[in-house]
């Protein structure tokens, strides 16, 4: 029997060094032990395990499975790694196991995934900050938050914490482990051990503030006591300053809606064009924006003769996507692709991401960004702290190109000629959506927004303005980052995507939204 304790209870590292060496040395998974400081210690000890020769060939696995095991090994079942241990062994031989969503050790894994990616959730969510009192002279105030997450997520996640409140020094403190950030400068986010629900501030000067701001957004016509409690589990609540609102607020809410109904609806405001105010920059040129005028800018208004009502713009939207598939003159190759597929996402988005073309996955589910690229983007988007439904998503160009070979469709990249053929399509759709703020994601995008190419690495986090007048924010597709082969680099790089979304998010919430 070998034994292996890891450094740490959501210790992937090490438990990938070892589940490496035990697979290379042909130890089977029952004659192995693993423990960790956060779980009851193993019955019988044995040796560790023997090291694995560095020229050893590295066990293989789906490309989905190192992503899976990092989630599941942070969830609290002490019986995490003997599972993800028996998942690498039983890997090799059965090379489709993780597609056999029946099989009872797959099942169990993505379980855990789900639970901890929630748990996650929660903890975005749920984190409230309360500002310290601290002594006399010391440097700048703290802000310290009491969370109790279901797993072990806090290492996780705290850099999700890190990229939204980067300016703030703040410690979040949970009963297994601590986090603390000391600002801008302070480096890199420093953990240390549990602590107590009494170590973090009760309440603050702003626990008023934030529970009127709560009761002035609450809607009773949208109560649904079941869907709340689903998704703001009492558990959380002592730790939400607002939640000692909720009781009244849930009581009063049938009286509040009857005065609304009594009151009658109000006559919708008429839309008006938004006003931009232009930095002219070195060259003659007027793309970018100075920070100071950052909040009085607005995006204009596509020019067609008349703008849709918000009822309208879904059927408009309709209407646009029939037009382009009916059409007769669309490039030759798109006759290959199995489907058209167009935008989606609510009008008068809040972010607008316009991404290259659909790939494999999105011309057969016929739906933008459900792919591998896509799902790294969700990922990204929740980390940076966009939902999901207030962004809309397209592509440049609204078919799939590829190249058939034998069972496999590889992916070509759009040329001049294609993006030219749906940028008047793509305006047409960006001038209904009327998103606050453009994003496009790597060079294709870029091209089909402002009619020219250029390198996205050179304007790359810039708010810009493109020739119709419209501002947009150039980054990266999401593809690049699956294409680096470099773990570190890739690391890096996905953070700073995400960072690109936060800022491209503060920047189109401190716009004008349509009257």
């Amino acid at each position: 029997m070998h034994s292996v304790a890891l450094a740490a209870p959501d210790d992937f590292d090490g438990w990938r060094a070892a589940a490496r060496a035990l697979v290379i040395a042909g130890i089977a998974p029952e004659r192995v032990s693993w423990s960790s400081p956060a779980d009851p210690p193993a019955l019988l000890a044995g040796p560790p395990p023997p090291e694995a020769p560095e020229d050893a060939p590295a066990p293989r696995v789906p490309r989905g499975f190192p992503d899976l095991a990092a989630l599941a090994i942070r969830h609290r079942d002490p019986q995490r790694f003997a599972l993800l241990h028996r998942l690498l062994h039983r890997l090799q031989a059965e090379r489709g196991l993780l597609e056999v969503a029946s099989d009872p050790d797959v099942a169990r894994a993505e379980a855990m995934a789900r639970a901890v990616r929630r748990d996650a959730h929660k903890m975005h969510a749920f984190v409230r900050f309360r500002e310290m009192r601290v002594a006399e002279g010391a440097d700048g105030a703290r802000f310290v938050a009491w969370f109790e997450p279901g797993h072990h997520i806090l290492r996780a996640e705290a850099g999700f914490f890190r990229r939204r409140f980067a300016a703030l020094r703040w410690s979040i403190l949970t009963p297994c482990g601590s986090a603390h950030w000391e600002g801008a400068e302070g480096g890199e986010v420093r953990f240390g051990p549990g602590a107590r629900r009494a170590d973090a501030p009760a309440e603050d000067a702003a626990e008023d503030l934030w529970r009127t701001y709560f009761a002035a957004i609450f809607n009773p016509a949208r109560l649904k006591t079941g869907a709340m409690l689903a998704e703001m589990p009492r558990r959380y609540w002592r730790n939400l300053p607002e939640a000692r609102d909720i009781p009244r607020l849930i009581a009063e809410a049938p009286a509040r809606v009857a005065e609304m109904v009594e009151r009658g609806a109000t006559p919708p405001a008429l839309r008006r064009q938004r006003t931009a105010h232009l930095v002219s920059l070195p060259g003659g040129r007027s793309d970018g924006l100075h920070p100071a005028a950052a909040s009085r800018v607005g995006t204009p208004a596509m020019p067609h003769a008349e703008t849709p009502t918000d009822s309208d713009v879904p059927a408009a939207l309709a209407a646009l996507k029939r037009e382009i598939e009916t059409r007769n003159d669309l490039p030759g190759w798109s006759g290959q692709a199995t489907q058209l597929v167009f935008g989606e996402g609510p009008p008068e988005a809040l972010l607008m991401f316009v991404g290259e073309q659909p790939g494999d996955e999105e011309d057969l589910a016929g739906r933008p960004f459900v792919g591998p690229a896509g799902r790294l983007f969700n990922r990204a988007m929740e980390e940076a702290g966009v939902a999901r439904d207030e962004a809309y998503v397209t592509n440049a160009v609204k078919h799939f190109k590829f190249t058939p070979t034998g069972k496999r469709r590889l992916h070509q990249t759009p040329d001049a000629g294609d993006i030219a053929y749906y940028r008047p399509f793509l305006e047409r759709e960006i001038g209904l959506v009327a998103p606050r703020l453009l994003v496009t994601l790597g060079a294709t995008a870029l091209r089909a927004v402002t009619g020219r190419a250029m390198p996205v690495t050179k304007v790359r986090g810039n708010v810009l303005r493109a020739p119709d007048g419209r501002l947009f924010y150039p980054t990266v597709h999401p593809s690049y980052l699956l294409r680096i082969p470099d773990s570190a680099m890739k690391a890096r790089e996905y953070d700073r995507f995400v960072e690109d979304l936060a800022k491209a998010a503060a920047t189109a919430r401190s716009l004008p939204a349509a009257a």
